[in-house]
């Protein structure tokens, strides 16, 4: 029996539309050996929305991800919409959709791979036993969706951002957090910055009380400044991270940086439904956009990712992490990861020798 799936494709802007054609290509074949069948509906977000209807996240874009059984994202922005006032700005459509799908949650993996450790920034010694971590962020509060505005103050004109959290958006991503630490090695560290901040105090407060529920999770408590230290200076010691809005995009982002490639790294934005917005963590690369240069892998990861969290086919999902992994073993390399004689593919290339090993 065929099973089927309709996806909403949010192809987005720069080399998002070749990352974006690449997964599907993917989804496709993988979907022929495991009787999964695909129904994929374009819409248009970012950069590209602005430039055909005036607004960055058009009422279309939004029903149809309501609508779809999941969503694949590519990447938004470039420097061409940069002086745009905010409210019309690409990146403000990746606020609004996910506030419109009600996705509280991104999971962000950052694995180091062992056919990339020599791409790994750190002394060998730090990542001879690679590292696997799990970054669980919080997606729709804090200071991203806090009041702003300006206003007069002591020395003129001020802007002021606020950073809010509530009790409910704290446990809900805790619970998230020890659930997936649960479903791994069972250690969370919680991180904050509560020798300053009352979101924080508050946030670790919450995270000790859900801590309780699960007396089979080792969890501590780290202050953000020492993570960013930390995630250099040894990243094995983690396994799970859970943390806020703006911690976790800075903190993810250099996660990403120490696996090798930003290329590589796929994300998961989940709500409390099955059906989640998937993307990889880099951005649009407006530099190599439509010269077939990029690294498909990340959105390839993303869409297992998918197949995992939005349609439990955990067999398909397997199949495409081990499909990349097979590729990377044996030396095939995109442009951001071909050293010396090594012949970097191209998208199209990359995402052939995936599927031939499907």
């Amino acid at each position: 029996m065929i099973k089927k799936y309709d996806i909403a494709l949010l192809r987005g802007d720069g080399i998002g539309p070749e990352i974006v054609d690449s997964a599907v290509r993917v989804l496709e074949a993988v979907g022929e050996k495991y009787n999964l069948a695909f129904t994929f509906t374009p819409y248009l977000i970012g950069g590209s929305a602005i430039d055909a209807v005036g607004e960055p996240l058009p009422k279309e874009t939004v029903e149809g991800c309501l609508n779809a059984d999941s969503v694949l994202l590519g990447a938004v922005g470039g420097p061409k919409w940069d002086s745009l006032p905010g409210h019309l700005r690409p990146e403000k459509a990746l606020l609004g959709i996910r506030s419109a799908m009600e996705l509280f949650t991104n999971l962000r993996p950052a694995k180091l791979y062992p056919a990339l450790k020599g791409e790994c920034p750190l002394r060998a010694d730090i990542v001879e036993n690679g590292f696997d971590i799990m970054i669980v962020r919080e997606l729709t509060g804090g200071i991203y969706f806090g009041e702003r505005g300006y206003r007069e103050g002591k020395y003129g004109q001020e802007a002021f951002d606020t950073e809010s959290y509530s009790e409910m958006e704290i446990e809900r991503i805790a619970r998230v957090a020890f659930e997936t630490a649960r479903k791994r090695r069972k250690k969370l560290t919680s991180i904050d910055k509560a020798n300053v901040l009352e979101t924080s105090r508050l946030w670790r407060k919450i995270v000790h009380e859900i801590a309780k529920e699960y007396p089979d999770v080792e969890v501590n408590d780290m202050l953000v400044d020492n993570a960013a230290m930390q995630l250099v200076r040894n990243p094995s010691q983690f396994d799970v991270i859970v943390t806020s809005n703006m911690f976790g995009d800075i903190l993810s982002d250099e996660a990403s940086q120490i696996t090798g490639s930003i290329g590589m790294l796929p994300s998961a934005s989940l709500g409390n439904t099955s059906r989640g917005l998937y993307e990889p963590i880099h951005g649009s690369a407006p530099d190599i956009a439509g010269q077939n240069k990029a690294n498909p892998i990340a959105t390839i990861l993303s869409a297992s990712m998918m197949l995992l969290y939005a349609f439990n086919e955990k067999e398909a999902s397997d199949a495409i992490v081990s499909a990349v992994d097979k590729a990377l073993n044996e030396g095939l390399r995109t442009a951001d990861l071909a050293r010396g004689d090594t012949v970097a593919l191209t998208t199209s290339q990359m995402t052939d020798e995936i599927i031939k090993r499907l």
